[in-house]
């Protein structure tokens, strides 16, 4: 068998493939919460199904997190240390850019996390913190870019563009005043009437 083993490269490819998923659970429950957000969609139920798969997208984005920083513990190549994976700036490799996805990977987990602590914080407050979750977004795609093996890649670029694309989308309608955002369709008068109550 020629070329490398990849059993050497074990612990990078776990590191590699964890980050793409976290990418993409992230990506997913942002999409989710800004939809949520801007009131889409509108028919009924919608909100409480769309809050539940928010939950399930943004909890496997953070075991994902963890997994992508825990397993370059065992990379061969970089050689990272504990202190090194948890404190931005301090890995010698692309110190920038990994050092906003170590912020990108706290700032994940402690608005994850303060989901479930929102009683605590008052509801208001909860909703203005959760606010800087497309800041953590911008943060980890920048690192994907910058530190990412896989950044020039076409599919990893459609990946991107294809969750990029609607969260800026939803990102800019969640900032226009109420007047400005696109009409609402009408309901049908039948229904409408229910709807008031």
């Amino acid at each position: 068998m020629n070329g490398p083993n990849p059993l050497d490269y074990g612990w990078w490819l776990a590191s590699r493939s964890s980050g793409i998923v976290a990418l993409l659970a992230v990506s997913i429950s942002v999409i989710i919460g800004l939809m949520m957000a801007n009131g889409l969609p509108r028919r009924p139920g919608a909100k409480r199904q769309l809050v539940a798969v928010h939950e399930s997208t943004a909890l496997a984005g953070l075991i994902a997190i963890a997994i992508h920083g825990v397993t370059l513990l065992g990379d061969s190549f970089m050689h990272p240390t504990i202190a090194q994976i948890a404190i931005p700036f301090t890995m010698s490799y692309r110190p920038l850019y990994t050092g906003l996805g170590v912020i990108a990977g706290w700032g994940a987990a402690f608005l994850g996390l303060s989901f479930y602590a929102r009683r605590w914080f008052g509801a208001r407050r909860w909703r203005t913190i959760h606010r800087a979750t497309i800041g953590v977004w911008a943060l980890a795609v920048i690192h994907t870019l910058g530190s990412g093996t896989d950044a020039t890649q076409l599919w990893m670029r459609v990946i991107l563009v294809f969750t990029g694309v609607p969260i800026i989308y939803l990102f800019i309608l969640r900032l226009m005043p109420g007047e400005a955002k696109p009409a609402r369709r009408a309901r049908p008068a039948a229904s409408s009437a229910g709807a008031e109550r």
